[in-house]
């Protein structure tokens, strides 16, 4: 259900001695610099996903699939391939949603967005991880492939952001090119979706009309009624 994903993020730390304490702080801190370091090298990039949703309540998860694209400074585009087509398109804090079957554009606030919306506010700050987000391990310490801990994501305030249903994000990095592998969204009423990225192309030149939504004439814009939390 696209309505319930995206969602970007409170710390669950670990009750551990102060001394592991420490050194889980200080393995966290070095990745997190290591993957900001990493995407402040990236002008561009696009990748594939595959998106699951567990609905609580439900046994069988809803599964889409889809390519994003990002560019910098500030374009992204999120595409839903299968099993329904949509596109979405940010610049800066607008967003505006394109639903073919629909022929119909709504355009809207990233800001004042609902927080199944959250991919796409991490992705455009990536680089910028510290900054935007606070970050602990995950609460049986778990760890991904290559080793590496899996990153508990918790978002600061944004001003006159409406209050966000999002509890957390757990994150996993490729260990060899320190990119974002997967992000595991979790809501306070107990849903979670979880995106896995793949093919990753990275600084290749990608063109901006790829990131600039045109849509074939006669399609209906509809301003500023895109929900919020």
């Amino acid at each position: 259900m696209k309505q319930s994903v995206w969602i970007v993020i409170g710390c669950v730390l670990v009750v551990v001695p102060a001394l592991a304490q420490a050194r889980t702080g200080d393995e966290l801190g070095a990745l997190v610099d290591r993957v900001d370091a990493q995407y402040a090298q990236i002008t561009d990039f696009q990748a594939d996903f595959v998106q699951e949703t567990r609905i609580q309540g439900f046994d069988t998860p809803i599964r889409s699939s889809g390519r994003v694209y990002l560019k910098k400074p500030g374009r992204l585009r999120w595409d839903y391939i299968t099993p329904s087509v949509e596109h979405i398109y940010v610049h800066q804090d607008e967003l505006a949603m394109y639903v073919p079957a629909h022929n119909q554009v709504v355009k809207g606030s990233l800001t004042m967005m609902a927080s199944t919306k959250a991919p796409l506010r991490l992705l455009q700050g990536v680089g910028k991880l510290a900054e935007h987000f606070s970050v602990g391990p995950t609460g049986d310490g778990e760890k991904g492939e290559g080793g590496l801990p899996l990153l508990t994501l918790t978002p600061k305030p944004v001003a006159g952001a409406p209050p966000s249903s999002l509890v957390k994000i757990v994150s996993e990095i490729q260990p060899r090119t320190h990119l974002i592998q997967s992000l595991a969204l979790h809501e306070n009423n107990g849903n979670v979706s979880t995106f896995r990225f793949s093919n990753f192309k990275v600084n290749k030149g990608l063109d901006d009309t790829v990131l600039i939504l045109n849509p074939p004439e006669g399609v209906v814009i509809v301003e500023d009624i895109l929900p919020k939390s």
